[in-house]
């Protein structure tokens, strides 16, 4: 019960993210991305500073705590940059597709920074997500280009974040590592914006705009301070290959959202797309084939 609850909060997330990225979209006409989430970082980070009194009876932060959460949040901080870099050059598509890549990403890396023991079912599932996604955001992958690689490098970013968040989170208290790396993103971001974005067009005007105002308080609160603290908390109890699992369902929640606000529709492929990132989910609840399991019993009997 207590993983089903996890996953459920995971799925959460995932719903948040999905749902959010419609207002993201519309505020960034106004306001640079890097400096957008500069911003929504820091808001996140005022919200969550209220609690920390609490925490700290319980808790002190150390130099282990700071270390893990400044390197999560730079893994972080790579996947929202070089994704945000990368729709420069690329389709949203395409981005959007192999972003989600990180669903095959980080089972593979797990093997080899977590040690843990590949399970077929796993690799099973995460083809069925990748193809998902692939019939989702993507029809034609000819052509692959700069902009590309820059949002491999954002996957690669996210599936670190993943399979890190599930190293640390078990260790410290999941307060202070979530605002230890909301605060680094938050610094590298503007940093970031400071050195690649143009402000010579920006005005006071579009900070007030009510696409802008919307999408900081919902993405501050809900899409940052929420779910960052949710991933960190309950990714004790679960596996980095199911959250990847459970976080491609995001840019389901994406489509949904868009088509009950914006009226887009999805074609064919995409429902399609929709229901194998949905079975992806079913297939990673099924138990592991035991290799050759029951021979080695039979022999050691014999």
């Amino acid at each position: 019960m207590k993983r089903l609850f996890a996953d459920g909060s995971l799925l959460f997330v995932a719903f948040i993210w999905g749902a959010t990225f419609v207002v993201v979209q519309q505020a960034i006409a106004f306001v640079p991305p890097l400096l957008f989430n500069s911003i929504r970082f820091l808001l996140a980070i005022l919200l969550l500073l209220p609690f920390v009194k609490r925490s700290s009876l319980h808790t002190k932060p150390s130099n282990t705590l700071l270390f893990s959460g400044i390197l999560l949040g730079f893994f972080l901080f790579i996947g929202y940059a070089f994704q945000t870099v990368g729709l420069l050059f690329t389709t949203s598509s395409k981005a959007g597709f192999i972003t989600g890549l990180s669903v095959i990403i980080v089972p593979l890396l797990s093997i080899f920074i977590l040690k843990d023991k590949p399970r077929s079912i796993v690799f099973l599932s995460a083809i069925i997500g990748a193809i998902g996604l692939y019939l989702l955001s993507v029809s034609d992958l000819n052509g692959l280009n700069f902009g590309d690689l820059l949002v491999l490098i954002c996957a690669i970013g996210f599936a670190l974040h993943i399979i890190y968040t599930g190293k640390y989170a078990k260790n410290f208290n999941p307060l202070f590592l979530t605002i230890t790396q909301l605060l680094t993103v938050s610094i590298l971001s503007l940093i970031s914006s400071l050195i690649i974005e143009d402000y010579s067009q920006i005005t006071y005007h579009d900070f007030i705009q009510h696409d802008v105002i919307l999408a900081l308080l919902i993405t501050s609160f809900l899409a940052t301070a929420v779910a960052f603290f949710i991933q960190t908390k309950y990714q004790r109890v679960t596996s980095a290959a199911r959250v990847a699992l459970i976080f491609a369902m995001e840019p389901v929640f994406a489509a949904i959202t868009a088509y009950l606000i914006l009226g887009e529709k999805l074609t064919e492929k995409g429902i399609i797309g929709c229901l194998f990132i949905f079975t992806a989910m079913l297939v990673a609840e099924l138990p592991g084939i035991p290799f050759k399991k029951s021979k080695r019993s039979l022999y050691e009997k014999a």
